[in-house]
């Protein structure tokens, strides 16, 4: 969402770090650059000019200009304007009641994805934070809302509401407290109507189910595309309904992202979660610091953790982990991590959450990775036999044409294939050597095989853990480096060729 600003600030650092000196003409320059990003990524313009202003007064202080290294005090500076922008250091997540039932009221306009996204909330709070969680359609005009939120509810295993028909929003609302009440549920849901646009009627039946449900949350959901209309939205919300905080939806679209700065800035409200993909895992606590360091291309580490502590299979990666203790790494094996590389948002999914990858965005098109490479690497171990992915050896002429005709590819690529194996089982071998002792460190990290537990940092005070990311980063790096080197892919992951990147490229470098 952010790819336009992100690029832009990176020109304008990138000149700064150039000059060892900066004067007030310099920061001057350079501010007015920054002020033009933000508003070409459709920022609100009161917002831009309180930025630049508080900006521009940290900028020309002493501790810039005297600074060994001005251009990465401006950039600090930024950041922290930032962060202070997308609504300070600590994110807010969900206020539920000591008392249960929690009762979450999703409001928003037609379109928005309003039930998808209070399907995502409920399986985080079932899967995440083992709440038990009953979501309820209050949308009685769209004829097939609450059928949808039955088919996501069974879909994700949280129960809905059983559909009355005749019933009255308010009516399936006071049906739904006390369901909540007699059922001993943590967490209710309640899933509003929505309309294309704003209107009297709808402001008031959601006052009104506001005023007997007593909710504990009242989240407005927006759709970050919309750029300032849904800054316009949420106020006119606002001013009818109690609103707690913001869930952007569409977070991984291609929008200027101006909408998710200007949210809190312009309503005061906290954005709590990101909604970044269609699939129902796919929502993410909003964390200033850290989308503020994805802006300024930094990346992402810990969410990349994350998603990896959400997607993974724990009792695969054990079986995968004693397999390359053990110095082993056979096809199937691959396949599995182009999987779990597909689950985690593919190619461009973990490569945006790298450091310094943004950088290279253009080298990395250029390279021919994407997430079409996954696909056919995938098809054409899925072309094998069984024993072919156990014994790669005994792939002679004939069957790689065979293999090459059932996946639709021409046989050179399953001869590239066969190569980047070989150079990763290799590697593996490399990993194991002084009794495994480079495998078993990064099993530790990563928490696979109960290893690890005094290493592991609890994230935003919830159950999630994940390793130090500064450690991670430096264990990534020298896998990255083990494994990379000319022509390879940046990740260091296998499999995922083409004509590769500039030799030394390393994203955890800046």
């Amino acid at each position: 969402m952010f790819e336009g600003l992100t690029e832009r600030l990176g020109d304008v650092f990138d000149r700064l770090s150039g000059r060892g000196v900066l004067g007030e003409k310099d920061i001057d320059e350079a501010l007015r650059e920054v002020r033009v990003a933000l508003l070409e990524a459709d920022v609100a313009l009161p917002v831009v000019k309180d930025f630049i202003v508080k900006a521009r007064e940290l900028a020309i202080g002493e501790a810039v200009i005297r600074s060994i290294r001005p251009a990465d005090q401006v950039v600090k500076i930024v950041y922290d304007g930032l962060v202070e922008m997308l609504g300070g250091e600590e994110p807010e997540g969900l206020k539920l009641a000591l008392n249960p039932p929690s009762i979450i009221l999703m409001t928003g306009l037609q379109g928005s994805g309003k039930t998808t996204t209070a399907a995502k909330l409920a399986l985080r709070l079932s899967k995440t934070d083992r709440k038990k969680v009953l979501m309820a359609s209050l949308d009685t005009r769209r004829p097939a809302a609450m059928e949808q939120l039955a088919m996501l509810g069974k879909q994700i295993g949280v129960e809905t509401l059983p559909i009355v028909a005749g019933q009255s929003p308010t009516d399936i609302a006071r049906r739904a407290l006390q369901a909540g009440k007699l059922s001993g549920y943590d967490v209710v849901i309640l899933d509003t109507a929505g309309r294309t646009t704003l209107d009297e009627q709808m402001m008031a039946e959601a006052a009104q189910i506001a005023q007997i449900a007593v909710p504990t949350e009242t989240l407005l959901v927006a759709d970050s595309l919309t750029g300032q209309d849904a800054v316009r939205t949420a106020k006119a919300f606002h001013e009818r309904l109690p609103l707690t905080g913001l869930i952007l939806t569409r977070a991984d679209g291609d929008g200027r992202g101006g909408a998710a700065l200007s949210m809190r800035a312009v309503t005061g409200l906290p954005i709590k979660f990101l909604g970044s993909g269609e699939k129902v895992e796919a929502l993410e606590v909003f964390d200033a610091r850290r989308v503020a360091g994805r802006i300024l291309g930094q990346g992402d580490i810990v969410a990349l953790v994350e998603k990896a502590a959400t997607d993974l299979d724990q009792a695969k990666a054990e079986a995968m982990a004693k397999k390359l203790a053990k110095g082993q790494f056979d096809l199937e094996m691959m396949s599995d991590q182009l999987a779990q590389m597909e689950k985690m948002g593919g190619i461009g999914g973990v490569m945006g959450m790298l450091p310094g990858v943004g950088k290279m965005k253009k080298q990395i098109a250029e390279s021919g990775m994407d997430d079409s490479v996954i696909r056919r690497q995938r098809a054409i171990i899925g072309s094998m036999t069984k024993t072919e992915r156990k014994k790669p050896d005994i792939l002679a002429a004939s069957r790689k044409r065979r293999i090459a005709a059932g996946a639709g590819v021409d046989v050179a690529e399953v001869n590239r294939l066969l190569k980047q194996h070989r150079q990763m089982a290799d590697a593996m071998k490399m990993m194991t050597r002084n009794g495994g002792a480079g495998m078993a460190r990064m099993a530790q990290m990563l928490g696979i095989g109960g290893g690890g537990g005094d290493r592991l940092k609890t994230l935003g005070g919830g159950k999630m853990a994940a390793p130090d990311p500064q450690e991670l980063q430096q264990q990534l790096e020298k896998l990255q480096g083990g494994l990379g080197g000319p022509g390879s892919n940046p990740t260091g992951m296998p499999g995922l060729g083409g004509p590769g990147l500039p030799p030394g490229f390393n994203p955890f470098k800046k």
